[in-house]
């Protein structure tokens, strides 16, 4: 039987490493079951396009606004939608799928705040996660695409973790796109002035991912990466 909290706070002060260890081993069956649930859900629902974005931003922000309009022509268009199920850009994300008629999912991390899945995720598409590791993993596999709206840690995390993936190869190429010069362009610039300068990363890693203002621009980027590339599954 899994330990609670209690008892491994207990072990910790006890120096029970035994029990310690006991804990550790369960979590690798907890976090198989989410790997295992992912995959058998997601292999079935076809290409996505990834939205990420902050949880806080309202429907009257811009950015919510272009997320939406983004996700709607993109189902339009033959992918499905999958962003993190929550509030703010994911809801956009979502909304977009929904109303557009496509593949809405949903990858909700369960918080201690109770995030919840959004109205407009598909209730067969719907997944909770208590790890974030499996629920990236889950991102990176099914997403034929990244498109980032303005976000905080969370979305920088997202973001970096596939550029990261696709520069070392573990990851085959497929479009990044940050949407929002005003918001992304301090980023990139500190990239070019601290990175690149101190031969951290080489000019080509600066390619990985795109810049853009419009929605149109960001489903072009996608559109007309797959006109010339095939799909196919990520690693």
């Amino acid at each position: 039987m899994e330990n609670t909290e209690e008892q491994i706070r207990e072990a910790f002060q006890e120096k029970n490493w035994n029990e310690i260890k006991t804990h550790d081993s369960w979590s690798v069956f907890k976090s198989m079951a989410e790997f295992v649930n992912g995959y058998e859900t997601l292999a079935k629902i076809g290409p996505c396009v990834a939205i990420f974005g902050s949880a806080r931003l309202k429907p009257d922000n811009k950015y919510y606004k272009m997320a939406e309009e983004t996700a709607y022509i993109l189902v339009k268009k033959g992918f499905g939608i999958i962003t993190g199920g929550g509030p703010g850009i994911m809801e956009a994300g979502n909304k977009g799928a929904h109303f557009g008629g496509g593949k809405s999912v949903g990858l909700n991390i369960i918080l201690p705040n109770e995030q919840k899945a959004n109205q407009f995720v598909d209730q067969d598409k719907s997944l909770n996660f208590n790890y974030f590791y499996v629920r990236k993993t889950m991102f990176m596999r099914y997403s034929q695409g990244y498109i980032a709206f303005p976000g905080g840690f969370g979305t920088l995390d997202e973001v970096s973790e596939a550029i990261t993936l696709i520069q070392t190869n573990k990851l085959i190429s497929f479009p990044i796109v940050l949407v929002g010069k005003d918001f992304w362009d301090g980023l990139v610039n500190w990239f070019k002035k601290e990175l690149l300068s101190n031969q951290l990363i080489s000019e080509n890693d600066l390619n990985i991912f795109h810049v853009v203002d419009t929605v149109e621009d960001a489903v072009k980027i996608i559109e007309d990466f797959y006109n010339k590339y095939a799909l196919k599954p990520n690693f």
